[in-house]
């Protein structure tokens, strides 16, 4: 699965327990009538993908749902998900609409010498 967006926050890697589990954090912001803001965990060696990320850049990001269960103390099972990514793209930025591609030049065309009056068409259009 894939979300894009604009990237709103990215966290600092954080380091847990004595076996040095990673995670650090982004949040996308989908760009949609109804914007979303989505974290989503890269884990261990994917944490070093968001060093060369900024905020406000556009990216793609592939993910992995996850979930789990977890049953507290007083035997209550609750049901957790994530979102975790495993790659990360920048998108390119749209090229401005006033840019043209280049004109070819007037050399590449020969222009049209034995025209006569009598070849004239008067169609209406």
């Amino acid at each position: 699965m894939e979300v894009q967006g604009r990237i709103k926050m990215i966290g600092e890697t954080q380091t847990f327990g004595s076996n040095g589990f990673r995670k650090r954090e982004v949040v996308v912001t989908t760009e949609e009538q109804y914007p979303q803001h989505l974290m989503v965990e890269f884990i261990q060696d994917k944490t070093d993908l968001l060093n060369n990320y900024q905020v406000g850049q556009q990216v793609k990001v592939s993910i992995n749902l996850r979930g789990r269960e977890w049953v507290n103390p007083q035997g209550e099972t609750k049901y957790f998900n994530s979102i975790q990514g495993w790659r990360i793209e920048a998108l390119q930025q749209e090229a401005p609409t006033g840019d043209m591609p280049p004109v070819p030049p007037t050399e590449a065309f020969e222009p049209v010498t034995d025209l006569k009056e009598e070849d004239h068409d008067d169609l209406p259009f």
